[in-house]
């Protein structure tokens, strides 16, 4: 079971990330249930929350984010606090039941925290949550520190009472992983009057009928929320003494912090109440400058919507026409987009805002992104790259990187659990190219519970000609190697019923004959089945059952080194795309034919070589042996010149 810790009494000044300080909030407001899917930047969360005391808070690790709402809205319901966190991309998926949450709204307070990983550090999209204000009328808060995330926090949840709604707490991966200074206070224990004091079905059976009727209550709502925005401390016009008035932005979220760096001495309008917005606020930001910038990530949802609404002169409001829509607008960005506008405008005796500092970001060698020593997928991609003739579709994970070098095995990712429908519109879809290719799914098994099992049902109902290839780790590894239905422990670490994928994809409806479970560290049988099941005119499931490296579950076995004598530098062994493989020269040779061929020595790490053996089975002169300590320590000393 994971170690619950005492929590650190009020008054305490902590170093949290968002994502922390958001959930000692939610401990501390006195919430009852938090669910959710792991999910980049915005895991963190629930994880901080799971190690509160379980008497104090219920946490679950959902199958996917719809299910995790739901949870939440069942706990709201009941008239207890509730909290559920995702990355953007998991509020899509949750959104069918967010358009009739926002109808029937709530008892308890329900707080949705949704995580923007501005500038794609782990996503396969870059979108804008604040539009799930506007398209679902509802609150939106914006934090632009670690403290903002903990006040803002809490006071959704009095807010969400105040109007019986939900309210989401919009962050960016800046907020969710930069830590600050917190000053903490008490958890106050909040009691549930439970559902059955709440019955009316008029509000909670949404039929055409009562959906009608609770229409004109969202917009009175917006309206009164709108208002607030003009008196929320959260709102405010930040004013330096003597300030320039050439300029002035509006700003919310991280970029407020952006922007006080960039330009300490423009006036600055900081919204943390971020939706509805509150006009006036804008006209008086207006009346102390003479142009506006607008600096939002990432959409021109506030740009666009002050212009409409006469805040001021059109031409006097600037935002995306001279700053970027993607990505982080850091100083480094807004300083010399804003100052070349300003020199275009006013001309080349313009005397710049603020000056461009090239120090403000350290330039980080690139690091192309690769799987772990030893991971279970090097396998899998290494045979699907060996076997001719697929088209593959991929899905999220880890084992998305099966695309990139060296294996190139895999063709499409789209989103979770994709992978098996876009699989059936292959077969089905056939092009003149594509008459003879077999087509395979791949898709790891939290995807699969998360997104795939319908898909798979799909594929087996509309009689597809497809081999799924169902990847089982026992961890959401992308995200941290959390617990889920396929490893049998939950949130705490306890024990949990675990799903038999085996028995699943048959009740599913595929054949047992053509169903495998499979070691992936057995290349000659994994090669095998594959290449024998995608000439099958059916469905088939080839499922992996070998842990994540990174979890409890994996046990490292002795590890391998190269005997630099009989490598021939044949280069069998780096198509595996092991990391602990490591090229120490290469060379060109030409074959009695006239052929050159390129040649590439190798050693292994062996200090984080766990043994599985993968590269073993490729090696064509058997240079690769079990690691003797004495002979690595003298290549070492090799290396370095000082060998016996």
């Amino acid at each position: 079971m994971a170690k619950q810790f005492l929590p650190d009494p009020a008054g305490s000044k902590l170093l949290l990330s968002g994502n922390e300080a958001v959930a000692r909030a939610v401990w501390e407001s006195g919430c009852k249930v938090a669910a959710a899917y792991p999910g980049t930047p915005s895991t963190e969360m629930l994880e901080s929350l799971s190690k509160y005391p379980t008497s104090d808070i219920y946490t679950e690790w959902s199958v996917n984010e719809k299910v995790s709402l739901e949870v939440a809205i069942g706990a709201a319901y009941s008239g207890s606090r509730s909290f559920c966190c995702m990355k953007h991309v998991g509020l899509n998926v949750a959104a069918d039941a967010l358009m009739t949450l926002t109808l029937t709204g709530v008892i308890g307070g329900l707080v949705i925290a949704v995580a923007d990983d501005v500038g794609l550090s782990s996503s396969q999209n870059e979108q804008d949550s604040r539009y799930w204000g506007r398209f679902a009328h509802l609150p939106i808060l914006e934090p632009a520190d670690s403290q903002e995330a903990y006040t803002m926090a809490k006071y959704a949840f009095e807010l969400s009472e105040q109007f019986q709604t939900p309210v989401i707490l919009r962050m960016t991966t800046r907020i969710n992983h930069v830590k600050g200074v917190v000053v903490v206070g008490e958890r106050i224990a909040k009691n549930s009057v439970g559902f059955a004091a709440n019955k009316d079905p008029n509000r909670w059976v949404m039929t055409p009928n009562g959906a009608i009727q609770r229409l004109p209550l969202i917009f009175d709502r917006e309206e009164q929320l709108r208002k607030l925005g003009g008196e929320t401390a959260f709102n405010f016009i930040d004013t330096p003494e003597n300030y320039d008035k050439r300029l002035g932005f509006i700003t919310s979220g991280a970029a407020f912090m952006h922007v006080k760096e960039a330009f300490p001495n423009s006036p600055v309008l900081k919204l943390g109440f971020a939706y509805p917005l509150n006009y006036d606020l804008c006209k008086n930001l207006s009346a102390l400058v003479d142009e506006i910038v607008v600096v939002e990530e990432v959409e021109p949802l506030i740009e666009n919507e002050i212009k409409a609404n006469g805040v001021a002169d059109l031409t006097k409001i600037h935002g995306k026409d001279i700053l970027p829509r993607i990505g982080e607008l850091s100083p480094e960005v807004i300083i010399p987009a804003v100052n070349k506008f300003f020199h275009e405008k006013y001309g080349k005796n313009f005397v710049e805002i603020t000056k461009n500092n090239e120090n403000l970001v350290e330039k980080v060698f690139p690091r192309p992104p690769t799987m772990c020593v030893a991971c279970p997928h090097l396998g899998v991609y290494y045979t699907l790259s060996q076997v001719k003739n697929l088209n593959i579709s991929g899905d999220i994970g880890c084992y998305t990187l099966g695309a990139g070098e060296p294996w190139h095995a895999l063709d499409t990712t789209i989103s979770m659990g994709a992978s098996m429908g876009i699989a059936l519109g292959m077969d089905k879809g056939r092009g003149e190219s594509d008459a003879n290719k077999r087509i395979v799914a791949v898709i790891g098994d939290s995807t699969f519970m998360h997104m795939g099992m319908t898909g798979l049902l799909d594929i087996v109902y509309n009689r597809g000609n497809v081999t799924i290839i169902l990847l089982d780790n026992r961890a959401v590894g992308m995200t941290g190697g959390q617990d889920n239905p396929a490893n049998g422990r939950d949130i705490h670490g306890e024990e949990a019923p675990r799903i038999d994928f085996e028995k699943l994809v048959i009740a599913l409806g595929v054949k047992p004959e053509r169903t495998h479970v499979v070691d992936p560290y057995k290349l000659p049988v994994l090669f095998k089945t594959i290449r024998e099941e995608v000439k099958v005119n059916d469905v088939s499931v080839i499922i992996t059952n070998q842990p994540c490296v990174l979890i409890k579950d994996y046990h490292p076995l002795t590890p391998y080194q190269v005997e630099e004598d009989k490598c021939t530098g044949c280069k069998n062994c780096l198509d595996v795309g092991c990391p602990a493989i490591h090229v120490t020269r290469r060379d060109k040779v030409v074959k009695p034919s006239g052929r050159e061929v390129d040649l590439a020595f190798v050693n292994i790490e062996s200090e984080v070589c766990t043994g599985c053996g993968l590269c073993l089975q490729p090696c064509a002169p058997n240079a690769i042996v079990p690691w003797i300590p004495s002979k690595a320590i003298n290549f070492v000393a090799k290396e370095k010149g000082t060998a016996a």
